[in-house]
């Protein structure tokens, strides 16, 4: 005896496989995966496949699923280099140009830590290095390389006096 499968409440079949609609590397033909590969040697980026893919082979996929692709397929892009700063606009740049009044150094990341609104590194007087930011509240943070140094009275004001400068001469 044949049952029927019984339905959902939306009249759709239960027990069947949905389609996931994902695109996959074999539906595509070797002049389709040659022409992929030619424009991600010439730079193009993942987003410029996807339009490729709908505009001239009229195969509309996600963005996901072209990155999945392109991962099937082996197609390394071809990641342009970031223009260097000019000299003048580096961080190392801009250490040069504060005029360090003892021998404390203090420098400013160009990547920010998390959490903070600015971060660097500091050395102190006796060669000691630590890590320092300010938080989203304006506190100040220090984490020394080694645990539980604290660094002189002198060293303390010769640092905050450095770190409002840079930051002053950074627009932070």
């Amino acid at each position: 005896m044949h049952r029927p499968m019984s339905t959902s409440s939306l009249g759709k079949p239960q027990g069947t496989i949905q389609d996931s609609g994902m695109f996959s590397a074999s539906k595509l033909t070797p002049e389709q995966i040659d022409s992929l590969k030619q424009l991600a040697a010439k730079g193009a980026t993942m987003s410029d496949l996807q339009k490729h893919l709908s505009e001239e082979h009229k195969i509309s996929i996600t963005y996901m699923d072209t990155r999945f692709l392109i991962l099937d397929l082996g197609i390394e892009l071809v990641e342009e280099k970031e223009e260097q700063p000019k000299p003048e606009e580096t961080p190392e740049a801009i250490e040069a140009e504060v005029t360090p009044t003892g021998s404390v150094q203090v420098t400013l990341d160009s990547i920010t830590v998390p959490g903070a609104m600015v971060s660097g590194k500091v050395t102190f007087s006796d060669g000691e290095k630590a890590v320092w930011m300010l938080d989203q509240s304006g506190r100040p943070g220090l984490d020394p390389d080694t645990a539980g140094y604290r660094p002189s009275q002198e060293d303390i004001l010769e640092f905050q006096t450095q770190l409002r400068n840079l930051i002053e001469k950074q627009g932070a």
